[in-house]
């Protein structure tokens, strides 16, 4: 039987959906409290979540062993996406000082990338690394459009771009230049190729609500042939992730999108606001966590999510 399951949150659109489902488990709301969270990135030595903030100007963690919720860094420059590289340093987007930074095991930070041929980024929005240690990341400007999420400014790039960082932070190059807004973004599990959502129609009319899926090409740092993966039915796809199957878990308007990898949408999660991003977390990375507008979701399903550490 198809449609929502009563009192669990979970809508099957198609019965591989089934599969991806405890039975008995259903959505819970672990906190709420911020006006537009975003970027959630697990740290499974500690047991804690990180959550952004983003007007609040702070970076939140909430703790899995009490349930407690704690300001793990304000002002945090209105960090909006986040996540591990391969030695689980923090890696983050910073709208307010319009960078990428990474913080060390020592707390210190360091810039990853704050310009791009001598001009200022954008308002780095989501982050990803790759395998190689190299780290990827959209650069829409979201974060400079007002002094909500960041500070009003002018652009200084000609476009909204897709950057790649080498491992060892030496060399930037434009990956992709052909996106109005690019938004969230994540690697399928053998690294063949990247998907990266477009969130033009916020800003341009008839613009773009889809997810591209990208060839990755053989020497692992340029981007080939382009196709749209999946368009979004309900608001705007934002920030996602894969789970081993490579199944790829949406933010939308109304909750999560789960879509098979042949482009099929085959559930949903139904959340009561507008939800930004998710990651897996917990000790078999089998809980979906949610960033709605103000409050933090999870599920426990039967699948389990890919790995940032590779």
């Amino acid at each position: 039987m198809f449609g929502e399951l009563e009192g669990t949150g979970f809508q099957v659109l198609d019965s591989r959906f089934y599969d991806c489902l405890t039975g008995h488990g259903r959505v819970e709301r672990l906190w709420t409290g911020s006006r537009w969270a975003e970027g959630p990135v697990w740290f499974a030595a500690g047991r804690y979540l990180l959550v952004s903030d983003i007007p609040n100007n702070r970076l939140l963690r909430w703790d899995e062993t009490d349930g407690s919720m704690s300001e793990f860094r304000s002002p945090s420059n209105c960090s909006n996406g986040n996540t591990v590289d391969l030695e689980g340093r923090l890696i983050t987007c910073e709208h307010m000082s319009r960078r990428v930074t990474r913080t060390e095991h020592d707390g210190t930070i360091k810039i990853v990338a704050d310009q791009y041929l001598g001009k200022k980024l954008n308002s780095p929005n989501d982050v990803v690394v790759k395998s190689d240690g190299s780290i990827w990341f959209t650069d829409p400007t979201y974060g400079i459009l007002s002094d909500y999420e960041g500070a009003r400014s002018k652009p200084e790039q000609k476009g909204c771009y897709v950057y790649r960082v080498d491992a060892g932070l030496k060399d930037m190059t434009a990956v992709a230049t052909d996106f109005i807004k690019p938004n969230g973004l994540a690697f399928n599990c053998d690294e063949t190729a990247l998907f990266i959502s477009d969130t033009g129609l916020s800003h341009q009319h008839n613009g773009p609500k889809h997810i591209r899926k990208i060839t990755v090409e053989e020497d692992g740092k340029s981007l080939g042939k382009s196709s749209v993966f999946a368009d979004c039915n309900s608001g705007l796809f934002d920030g996602f992730r894969f789970d081993t199957e490579d199944r790829l878990w949406t933010s939308a308007g109304d909750g999560v999108h789960c879509f098979d990898p042949d482009g099929t949408l085959i559930g949903k999660i139904i959340i009561p606001e507008i939800v930004a991003n998710v990651c897996f977390g917990g000790k078999n990375l089998n809980r979906l966590f949610i960033a709605g507008t103000t409050s933090i979701y999870s599920a426990f399903l039967a699948v389990n999510g890919q790995s940032l550490l590779k």
